[in-house]
């Protein structure tokens, strides 16, 4: 390895002339060229780019991965190019629990057969939020960190860059004034001739060489009040060309905003549709648990032949989710809608979104008008309100006498 002892003594040279310089400059000991205001609003508005972007980034990261020490495991993973192990979420965890308790208990119990419904639905929305934590991961924090690794990293450098020429050319401003200041003194230094005199050829020769020498300290005064200019207009046109390098890659901070509103919307669209998929997913098994009996009874068959003093308490499955009017009373009013061409009105126990056109939202307590169509599935009425009419799911109406 080759060792430029002048190289290394010249970057030392340079990084302490750069530190005195600094510290003039804090202390206004030294001149400073300040940036014009549109650039230091780029530089701004940069910096709070940077900073919000990353800490979007990192909260995303936690809603995505609340375990932080399964964060820095993928993260490590990460930067090793490997990739990280496959495990269950959360929710497919109490799933398979849940499937593997129903399947203890026996399948042809209730409370059994309701462990491996529930857990089936569990493990839907495990694998749907899955789906969610994958998809935004490459339309979100994927382009956060590309900016934040790529473009962002690129702007620094040529901010730094943009920083050496303006010190490069304050410090040509500095020697330009000084070799100036020194060109004066020696232009006022020059003496002038004396008046002839009989003192004789030794006075004219000390004259002589004192002018001479004089007029030689002007001389190179002034080849280094020429040299020091020539200096100025190569640094102001080295920091003016810097200067525009670093606005246009500034200005490219605007494109970056509309590509993160891209990817803002593609976020939100990706929680739309995990959030749908979670909110069908359970409202399909309210109907499947909605269907069971109203209590265990072989369960509490099976503990009144073990011979316990005290019975097992009697728990409705479907006490606290939307029933089919609320008991078989409703039920038999909801048979008697269907095979009859009349409307009823019905009183709406839950708010209910309407997941297309053909279907209509509900608010909770409010009354409709419901009638039954040829055709339509036994579990959706036609329901109607005013001008507004569409399907509406029966397990969210209470029929009204």
């Amino acid at each position: 390895m080759d060792f430029n002892v002048k190289r290394l003594a010249a970057d030392a040279g340079t990084f302490l002339s750069r530190a005195v310089q600094f510290t003039e400059e804090k202390f206004g000991q030294a001149e400073k060229t300040e940036l014009d205001a549109h650039l230091e609003n780029l530089l701004v508005r940069a910096e709070n780019t940077k900073l919000w972007t990353e800490r979007i980034m990192k909260q995303t990261e936690v809603l995505l991965q609340p375990n932080p020490n399964v964060r820095l495991e993928e993260f490590v993973y990460e930067k090793l190019e490997k990739k990280a192990p496959t495990r269950m979420n959360n929710h497919e965890l109490l799933g398979q629990t849940m499937i593997d308790s129903g399947s203890e208990f026996g399948p042809g119990t209730a409370y059994g057969n309701a462990l491996m419904k529930c857990g089936e639905t569990e493990k839907q929305i495990g694998g749907a939020e899955r789906e969610f934590i994958h998809g935004a991961a490459i339309n979100f924090l994927t382009p956060f960190r590309n900016f934040l690794e790529g473009d962002f990293k690129t702007i620094l450098k040529e901010r730094k860059l943009l920083q050496v020429k303006r010190l490069d050319l304050d410090a040509a401003k500095t020697r330009l004034k000084k070799a100036r200041m020194a060109d004066a003194r020696a232009a006022v230094s020059v003496p002038l001739a004396p008046r002839p005199s009989a003192r004789g050829a030794s006075l004219n020769q000390g004259f002589g060489g004192c002018f001479s020498r004089a007029f030689l300290q002007q001389q190179m005064c002034a080849e280094e009040v020429t040299e020091a200019e020539q200096e100025l207009r190569m640094t102001q046109s080295e920091f003016d060309r810097q200067a525009e390098i670093t606005r246009l890659l500034l200005e490219g901070i605007s494109s970056t905003h509309a590509h993160h509103l891209r990817c803002l919307n593609d976020l939100v669209e990706a929680q739309t549709t995990y959030y749908a998929q979670c909110y069908q997913y359970m409202v399909d098994l309210q109907k499947q648990l909605g269907s069971f009996p109203s209590s265990f009874t072989n369960n509490n068959q099976s503990a009144a032949s073990g011979g316990a003093s005290a019975s097992a308490p009697t728990i409705p499955v479907s006490a606290s989710l939307p029933s089919a009017g609320g008991g078989s009373t409703a039920s038999g009013g909801f048979n008697e809608l269907r095979s009859s061409s009349a409307s009823r009105r019905a009183r709406v126990l839950y708010d209910y979104d309407a997941a297309s056109s053909s279907e209509l939202s509900l608010l909770a307590d409010e009354v409709i008008t419901v009638s039954s169509v040829p055709g339509m599935d036994s579990d959706w009425l036609m329901g109607e309100r005013g001008n507004q009419k569409g399907k509406v799911p029966i397990t969210y109406l209470e029929l009204l006498n």
